[in-house]
């Protein structure tokens, strides 16, 4: 019997913590580390909307040293793309990278604060020392109120010190 009772409030003290751990989150990478110079699949999670409003918009920034972006189009979502030009050019398998996408777009589905989902998008990652984190700023519509998750750690700080952090990857060592 006290083992019962036991299980039962444990079982209540988490589901009493759901609500408030999915309110908590961020949109966020699935994957958080990487090889610099790799192809990467970016997976945004989007775990909330702004409020009870639900999510209509998910832009993404692509940042400087990122190539050859290809989004994956979603079911019931406008895919749209921006492109510009690139600091400098980039050597992609021989090839000359002078420009390409610089931000990604979907927009006019509708995804309910309740639910959660999943934007992807392939890239080539930067070549850059192990440690370098790579920031994607995003922007979240949603039909009533935005999240600008695009704040990027000063030097000494980390995503935790911030309300809405840009989502990252850390490079690692080139395989």
């Amino acid at each position: 019997m006290i083992r019962n009772t036991r299980g039962a409030l444990l079982a209540a003290a988490v589901l009493a913590c759901l609500p408030l751990s999915a309110a908590l989150a961020h949109t966020t990478l699935e994957t958080k580390q990487a090889p610099a110079a790799s192809t990467y699949k970016g997976v945004l999670r989007v775990g909330h909307g702004c409020g009870a409003s639900p999510t209509i918009a998910l832009r993404v920034q692509i940042p400087e040293g990122v190539i050859a972006v290809k989004p994956m189009p979603k079911p019931g979502w406008t895919l749209t793309t921006k492109e510009g030009q690139y600091a400098k050019a980039y050597d992609y398998y021989g090839e000359s990278l002078s420009k390409g996408v610089t931000e990604i777009a979907w927009t006019g589905g509708s995804l309910p604060d309740a639910h959660y989902d999943e934007f992807v998008f392939r890239a080539r990652l930067p070549d850059a020392a192990p440690g370098t984190v790579v920031y994607f700023p995003v922007v979240q519509e949603c039909e009533t109120g935005v999240h600008r998750w695009i704040e990027i750690p000063e030097p000494g700080k980390t995503d935790h010190d911030y309300k809405e952090p840009a989502p990252g990857v850390t490079l690692t060592a080139k395989p």
